[in-house]
């Protein structure tokens, strides 16, 4: 069974994002730390998972990256297939990405079923909650970013019940940011 976890990046206080969906509070450039933390994190991922509106940025931003990255990195980004999750896309607009629509379980343990390496959201409000609130997630790694902006969206609104987590490891980096790795605890 594949592991499907999530990378994103949040400030102290929780948000994923400004209230305008701002991210001039995240803390760049990043170290060479972090970087080699994140280029180990991505190694055994063969699938990323985002939701539709994420979609609609990353994967062009990507696509058209040509610095401020690696380009083993870049390369990783572009070549690895992806599931968009979305109820209202039919078909994909953009390469090597496919759209996968229904029940939110269905689609995610079909894809854990599946042979292959690892699974990897990137956050997206809507998905990242329901993913986790669904239980569907294996490990969650947080980016804390050394900032405070006190409203935006948050990493997890409106659960409908608390989830326990157990924190396997925490690593500081030399640009501010710590990074949490976090398991659901199911026990």
């Amino acid at each position: 069974m594949r592991t499907f976890n999530l990378q994103v990046q949040t400030s102290v206080d929780g948000y994923m994002a400004g209230p305008n969906d701002e991210m001039d509070w995240m803390t760049l450039p990043w170290t060479d730390d972090i970087n080699a933390y994140v280029s180990a994190l991505t190694e055994p991922v063969d699938c990323i998972v985002l939701g539709r509106k994420l979609a609609e940025g990353f994967i062009p931003a990507w696509a058209t990256r040509t610095e401020g990255e690696e380009q083993a990195f870049i390369d990783k980004m572009n070549n690895t297939p992806k599931v968009v999750i979305s109820n209202t896309l039919t078909e994909s607009p953009w390469e090597n990405a496919v759209v996968s629509g229904g029940d939110l379980a269905e689609i995610v343990n079909k894809l854990k079923a599946e042979p292959g390496g690892d699974l990897m959201a990137y956050g997206g409000g809507t998905l990242v909650r329901d993913l986790f609130a669904k239980g569907l997630l294996d490990e969650l790694h947080l980016f804390v970013n050394p900032a405070a902006i006190g409203d935006g969206m948050p990493v997890f609104p409106r659960l409908d019940d608390h989830q326990r987590l157990r924190l396997v490891t925490a690593q500081p980096f030399d640009c501010g940011i710590t990074a949490l790795h976090l398991e659901p605890n199911r026990a």
